[in-house]
């Protein structure tokens, strides 16, 4: 298609409103609800400038992107209004239109005026595709949209040309992690960190973070396990003209809340329900005043919508703040306490762990001690959570899990292996347990002296938890060089070789110039004789364990047997691995590279 073809087409798009708008829905993982829907468009479905990436950049060199862009929000938001969708809207905007002289302010929020959508429900998501400059700019033009009443959203975090910088000047709502970063994030440690570092800045920042672009079921546990709350992609759901409207629908069957945790996890929040009454948005404010008055200790009223699902929440201190301002008591006398209830609470499923609902809770800047979160099942309300309950039950799991943790790692020791054991055989799921030993640990001790010892017992406890998903493996510290992995993941037998691949490159590091270009090093044995060792490797002893051979064994039988499997393993020279299966299939010695 030739540049002339190429802009008659965009031509007669802007002119014969051509554009199809599609929403993607981003759910709130937590409450198992839509949060809102970004807003996509697409051209013609016959045109050569149906596909985003060619219809922007078709307009970008036609200096015509702004128009387009417009086109586009004006698209979005009358489909959105029309289809009555629920939850915020997230518009698209390109730094470079916002800069470009003939840009109007003022445009979008008139429209919606005329649509009936309140600005609250908007948020502009910024794109960044070419550099930014003029920041100051930018700045005053993002903030005019905010002082409006929009929410800002920065798009593809970690892919533009100064994303973080944007973060840092402008200080948006919500950050969406770039797909990069998602993309088999539950095979990459470095992927886990960076996300990680995402969420401790957008929690000092006081934004929501969205991870997009998850497709695999694995990258949505990973994600979930970590304590992103907010998420969209293919796997929930394509960007459509006609969204589904029921989050709880989107989500897949197999998520982590699913799978029964190996750690010591509680299984849901019965032990911290308040099942305290709540009010409907309807209700009198004075009639809200009167049941605080009631109950001194009451510091929440959740507010719910007509199928009693949490719309609002009520907090004591915010209400008297209100309340106390001049003429404020007469001003609300009759207005229905939807009037002054908050939106921001957080709401959560009974089945979530402990440490879920912690994360959530440590991760939402605005979150006081003093105001309570809401438990739900199936959406529908249930009662309220204290902060402080969740607080004092998370410090006991931590001394107890300290009790019982090895003091150089800080990896849990037998107590909790042997309680992960139990609880495997319980849920009787399939697994492999590996009991993992250092060859020739104790004679590079007597070489290189204890600390340096440490220092590779330290190295390698980073390479367990490297090569394992948080989401459903487990990584114990028997004692010495001697560790349990209990791998859940179906993909076991490629963790254990990562595993052997980067403790053999990261141990290079701890040896001296000569034992390396030699391949070995001199020490004397258990006899005290001098003999040539090799350089350090891992002898690891699988047992594949099957739901139909759990109620055969008990914790103790199934670490024998994995004991016995490191002892045929360190049989062989070098990296190895030994299997045994519990449903009786011949043990055998696995090939493993290096």
């Amino acid at each position: 298609m030739t540049v002339t073809e190429q802009l008659s087409a965009l031509s007669s798009i802007l002119a014969q409103s051509g554009l199809h708008s599609l929403f993607q829905p981003i759910v709130c993982l937590s409450e198992r609800r839509l949060l809102g829907y970004e807003a996509l468009s697409r051209g013609p479905s016959n045109s050569p400038l149906h596909s985003p990436i060619n219809l922007f950049a078709v307009a970008r060199q036609a200096g015509r992107l702004t128009e387009l862009e417009v086109a586009c929000r004006e698209s979005a938001c009358r489909r959105f209004s029309e289809q009555q969708l629920d939850g915020k809207l997230f518009l698209n905007v390109s730094p470079e239109s916002l800069l470009e002289p003939q840009y109007q302010s003022g445009r979008t929020l008139k429209l919606l005026q005329s649509l009936g959508i309140p600005p609250s429900r908007v948020v502009i998501e910024l794109t960044e595709q070419t550099p930014t400059d003029d920041f100051q700019l930018l700045y005053n033009a993002l903030h005019h949209y905010r002082d409006m009443g929009f929410s800002i959203a920065l798009d593809d975090l970690g892919a533009g040309y100064s994303s973080l910088r944007l973060w840092s000047e402008l200080r948006p709502d919500y950050v969406k992690i770039d797909r990069h970063f998602i993309d088999g994030i539950h095979l990459d440690a470095v992927k886990r960190e960076f996300v990680g570092s995402i969420l401790q800045i957008a929690k000092a920042s006081r934004a929501q973070v969205i991870a997009e672009g998850i497709e695999l079921a694995e990258e949505l546990a990973v994600l979930t396990e970590m304590g992103v709350d907010l998420v969209q992609g293919y796997l929930l759901c394509r960007p459509q003209e006609h969204p589904p409207r029921d989050a709880a629908a989107m989500l897949p069957n197999s998520t982590t809340a699913d799978v029964p945790a190996l750690v010591d996890e509680s299984l849901d929040l019965s032990a911290l329900l308040n099942e305290q009454p709540a009010v409907s948005r309807d209700t009198a404010t004075p009639q809200v005043l009167e049941a605080f008055r009631r109950q001194a200790n009451l510091n929440s009223l959740a507010v719910l919508d007509e199928r009693q699902r949490p719309c609002g929440i009520v907090h004591r201190h915010s209400l008297s703040d209100v309340l106390l301002k001049p003429f404020a008591t007469d001003l609300f006398a009759r207005k229905p306490i939807s009037r002054l209830m908050s939106d921001d609470f957080l709401a959560v499923e009974i089945s979530q762990s402990l440490q879920t609902v912690s994360r959530l809770l440590t991760s939402r800047a605005r979150q006081r001690i003093e105001e309570d979160f809401i438990i739900t099942h199936n959406g529908r309300y249930l009662g309220l959570g204290r902060v402080i309950d969740v607080l004092k039950l998370i410090t006991e799991q931590k001394i107890q899990q300290a009790r019982y943790a090895n003091p150089l790692t800080l990896l849990p020791g037998n107590v909790p292996i042997q309680q992960c054991l139990t609880r495997l055989l319980q849920q009787q799921r399939s697994a492999a347990i590996c009991y993992v030993d250092i060859d020739s640990f104790k004679p590079f001790n007597d070489i290189y002296g204890y600390a340096r010892g440490d220092e590779v017992l330290l190295c390698l406890a980073q390479c367990l938890n490297d090569s394992v998903d948080p989401s459903r493996d487990f990584v114990g510290h028997i004692g010495g060089d001697d560790f349990m992995l209990v791998l859940g993941s179906t993909d076991w037998a490629l963790r254990l070789q990562q595993l052997l691949d980067d403790f053999q490159k990261q141990c290079r590091r701890f040896y001296r110039a000569e034992h390396l270009d030699a391949g070995c090093f001199i020490a004397h044995n258990r006899l005290g004789q001098r003999q040539e060792f090799p350089l350090l490797s891992l002898s690891i002893g699988v047992v594949q364990l099957h739901p139909q051979t759990c109620a055969e064994l008990d914790a103790g039988q199934l670490a024998d047997l994995a004991s016995q499997a490191k002892h045929h393993a360190k049989d062989l020279s070098g990296h190895s691995l030994y299997l045994i299966d519990t449903a009786g299939t011949p043990a055998q010695a696995l090939s493993v590279s290096g």
